[in-house]
């Protein structure tokens, strides 16, 4: 086995009809850009009834059609936030836990030691997080996952990866291994994976490997580590 092997994105997802929400970082082929990408799914009508929106260097997750949302709680949030030289990526409003600690002198760890996966029961779903930190034309990142101990919900666990960044390779992590009642949670390191293409590329491959029924919106951001400059792309189902 080589455990230096990236896998293919478009393999990891097809044919995994829910594994939920997922992160990925990581570094073009050729090196000049830092790559991220977020995306959603849902199983309930609430949780479909979703899209993303962007304001500035943020996102923000909005109802499509307000009269049918329901609890906002864990649906309605900001996934991505921009604090000085880092961008905040997560599954939840700890996006604004890791702005607020970093505001306040915190480390990324430090800010999500004060919260836990999500009151969700009977599927505890975990937090998952990640953020750059760009330097001197570079980068490097961190994923966070915080997840239940057990199935009661007793205790709560907390794995922080911490990668130096490298072209073409990224890392993947979700909130589910795949569909279920209740939901098994993401288990292990995050996963090694290829970083192909530019990023329509990127985006396309993403978007068409995901379940057909069970997404939502996809985000893609690469930022030039030259000049600094972003460019996004982004997918709303209720919007095709």
């Amino acid at each position: 086995m080589n455990v230096y092997q990236e896998f293919s994105i478009k393999e990891l997802l097809e044919g995994n009809t829910y594994p939920g929400r997922g992160i990925i970082i990581g570094k073009s082929k050729d090196g000049k850009k830092a790559v991220t990408a977020y995306f959603i799914m849902g199983r309930s009508e609430n949780s479909r009834n979703r899209i993303f929106v962007e304001e500035g260097d943020e996102v923000i997750i909005h109802p499509f059609d307000a009269e049918k949302a329901g609890d906002p709680s864990l649906i309605i949030y900001s996934p991505i936030r921009v604090y000085e030289n880092n961008l905040i990526v997560t599954n939840g409003n700890q996006t604004d836990t890791v702005y607020n600690g970093l505001k306040n002198g915190m480390t990324f760890e430090e800010s999500l030691r004060t919260r836990e996966f999500e009151p969700d029961a009977p599927n505890l779903t975990p937090r998952i997080s990640g953020m750059l930190t760009f330097d001197e034309g570079d980068f490097t990142y961190k994923m966070s996952i915080l997840k239940s101990a057990d199935a009661e919900g007793t205790a709560c666990n907390r794995y922080t990866f911490e990668y130096n960044s490298l072209p073409g390779v990224g890392n993947f992590i979700h909130t589910y291994v795949t569909d279920g009642n209740p939901i098994p949670t993401f288990m292990g390191e995050p996963e090694r994976v290829s970083i192909e293409g530019d990023i329509d590329e990127f985006t396309e491959t993403i978007w068409n490997a995901l379940n057909e029924q069970n997404k939502i919106s996809l985000y893609v951001r690469f930022v030039d580590l030259a000049t600094g400059e972003t460019e996004n792309r982004m997918i709303n189902k209720h919007l095709l």
